[in-house]
C-alpha cells in the first residue's frame, strides 16, 4: 500500500496548509488545517478534513465495512450501518488519541442484537487493522443500536 501526500500551498498564500493526497488505487483526498488567526501563513482554510479527523474517519470506515461483512456472511439482512465515532486526544505533543467511542447504528430485518454484538468484536479484536492499531495508544469503546426495518 503506498500513498503520496503533496502540499498544495505555498509561503505566500493564505491557503498554506492545504494536503492533496493520492491513493495507491489511485483515489484523492484533501486535508487542510485550521484558520489560524495570528500567523495566517500557519493555517489552513478550513477547505477540507484535518489529518486526524482522516484517520478517524478511516478507522470508522474499516471497522464499519468489517461489519457489515461479518453480518452478511451470517445471512443476515442489513439495510444500513453507520457508525459515529467520538474521541479525545492528548493534550501536548503529539496529541494522540487517547479516547475513542464508536457507537453503531444497524438496520435490518430480524438482525439478533448478538450477531452485531459478536461481529463489532470479531472486527476489534480481529480484522480492523486500524483501530488495532489505535487501541495501542487510545482506550477504544463501542455501542449500538439494531433497528428493525
Amino acid at each position: 500500500m503506498e500513498c503520496t501526500v503533496s502540499w498544495t500551498g505555498n509561503a505566500g498564500t493564505r491557503s498554506a496548509m492545504g494536503f492533496v493526497a493520492e491513493t495507491g488505487s489511485g483515489h484523492v483526498l484533501t486535508m487542510d488545517g485550521a484558520p489560524d488567526a495570528a500567523k495566517p501563513q500557519n493555517g489552513g482554510q478550513n477547505l477540507a478534513p484535518r489529518p486526524m479527523e482522516t484517520v478517524l474517519a478511516g478507522t470508522g470506515g474499516c471497522t464499519a465495512y468489517d461489519v457489515v461483512l461479518i453480518l452478511k456472511r451470517g445471512r443476515h439482512r442489513v439495510d444500513g450501518c453507520s457508525v459515529k465515532l467520538t474521541s479525545e486526544r492528548a493534550e501536548t505533543d503529539p496529541k494522540v488519541f487517547t479516547k475513542i467511542h464508536m457507537h453503531f447504528t444497524v438496520t435490518g430485518k430480524g438482525i439478533p442484537a448478538t450477531a452485531v454484538e459478536r461481529a463489532i468484536a470479531l472486527s476489534h479484536d480481529t480484522y480492523c487493522s486500524a483501530s488495532i492499531m489505535l487501541g495501542k495508544m487510545a482506550q477504544i469503546t463501542t455501542s449500538f443500536d439494531v433497528i428493525e426495518s
